[in-house]
């Protein structure tokens, strides 16, 4: 019985349909010169419009949207200065230091398969 269910099952191996050879698709280097061509123009245009005093093109930021940027550079400033002011080692030191005014309650418990 078991033959016959499975009659119409090919036994050889299988085969792709093809109508040929399978053609590969091949990128051309126009297209990517044509890119690099648009960056540049677009980078030229970038640049002669930054020098230009009318702006037309770019955008004014307002009063609150100059004030934030500032404040944010400021931060930003303040926190490379307090990074590059300590050494690694004296960092390491400074979180042993904090972890030993810790309670007992933080500490991490001590895992004992013989208990």
């Amino acid at each position: 019985m078991p033959d016959d269910e499975y009659s119409h099952v090919s036994r050889g191996k299988l085969k792709l349909k093809t109508d040929g050879e399978i053609k590969k698709k091949k990128k051309k280097k126009k297209d990517k010169e044509k890119l690099k061509e648009k960056l540049q123009t677009a980078a030229i245009e970038d640049v002669t419009a930054a020098g230009n005093p009318s702006g037309t093109t770019q955008r004014v930021l307002t009063k609150a949207e100059l004030s934030f940027k500032q404040m944010q550079e400021k931060t930003q400033n303040k926190r490379i200065l307090e990074k590059a002011s300590m050494t690694h080692k004296e960092r390491v030191e400074k979180f042993n230091q904090h972890l030993d005014s810790l309670t007992e309650h933080f500490d991490i418990p001590k895992v004992s398969w013989t208990k």
